[in-house]
């Protein structure tokens, strides 16, 4: 697997997102209503999220939050009347300790069925299972999650334009070309087809300029349980350098965006993001949980 130079356990890493999305109308329209999913977990193993702010221009909103069945912030935005675009603004700041992608879970989470269930998206086909099955002999636990984050990595090549965020991991892995959606898809099918517990998250990777995803496998620690992150789009543990937003079965429990809207016209998203250094400092630890 690839390797990142780890960081001393008593750094932590001060990261500003920015993040800008723009819905473009070709005439005035109404009753705008929606979704985002885009603030990065208040608390998510070593990560802490010091602030954020979402901003709407472009018309008069209300908005609201809550908190979903997965421990993620959901914003939801009206807008009564639109002319021509609006704009959905998101700034924040967050803080993570060096981990090597390990959080402490609660151990009930590895009989949660949401987690070991296939979905719509995540459903292994023969060739899937009987890949799991081949890898489950000879392994189990970390070294199993380690095995099958390497073999997704060589079963799918990284390009656009031959997925979208409905295809499925079957399709994905038998067409063997797709981005990180779809690596972490095939990924969890074959995770849920041995029965080991794995969850989709959503977040941003330095140095990349659109958002990311990878996968949380979720594993017994004596007494306690612990979530191990990896990245099958690249082959390796998550570290410092991923930012967390939000968890989920796949893709489309964690959508960054979603809504509708009233007129006579078609919509066009833009979308633009810059993820940077605040600080880098010493520091004490941060909460788990």
């Amino acid at each position: 697997m690839l390797a990142e130079t780890p960081m001393p356990d008593d750094v932590v890493v001060a990261y500003r997102l920015e993040q800008c999305f723009r819905y473009s109308y070709e005439s005035v329209v109404h009753n705008v209503q929606q979704r985002l999913m885009v603030a990065p977990r208040a608390v998510h193993g070593s990560q802490a999220r010091r602030s954020f702010s979402l901003t709407v221009q472009g018309g008069t909103s209300v908005s609201a939050i809550e908190v979903d069945r997965f421990g993620n912030d959901v914003h939801t935005v009206s807008v009564a009347t639109v002319d021509s675009a609006v704009e959905f603004i998101a700034t924040a700041d967050v803080d993570i300790r060096e981990t090597s992608g390990r959080a402490p879970v609660h151990r009930r989470m590895l009989r949660d069925r949401r987690y070991l269930a296939a979905t719509e998206l995540t459903r292994p086909d023969r060739c899937l299972a009987r890949v799991g099955a081949h890898l489950a002999r000879t392994s189990s636990g970390e070294e199993l999650a380690a095995r099958i984050c390497s073999w997704t990595r060589s079963a799918i090549e990284y390009g656009y334009g031959a997925t979208t965020v409905r295809t499925t991991a079957a399709e994905a892995a038998a067409g063997g070309r797709g981005v990180c959606q779809d690596f972490a898809h095939v990924m969890l099918a074959v995770c849920r087809s041995v029965a080991l517990p794995a969850r989709y998250v959503s977040g941003h990777l330095v140095g990349e300029g659109g958002s990311h995803a990878w996968v949380e496998v979720l594993l017994a620690d004596g007494p306690h349980a612990t979530a191990l992150a990896f990245d099958p789009t690249h082959d390796r543990p998550t570290t410092s350098r991923y930012v967390t937003v939000a968890v989920g079965r796949d893709y489309a429990d964690v959508a960054p965006t979603s809504g509708t809207f009233e007129g006579a016209c078609s919509s066009m998203l833009t979308s633009h993001k810059r993820l940077f250094l605040r600080q880098e400092e010493p520091t004490g630890t941060l909460a788990l949980s």
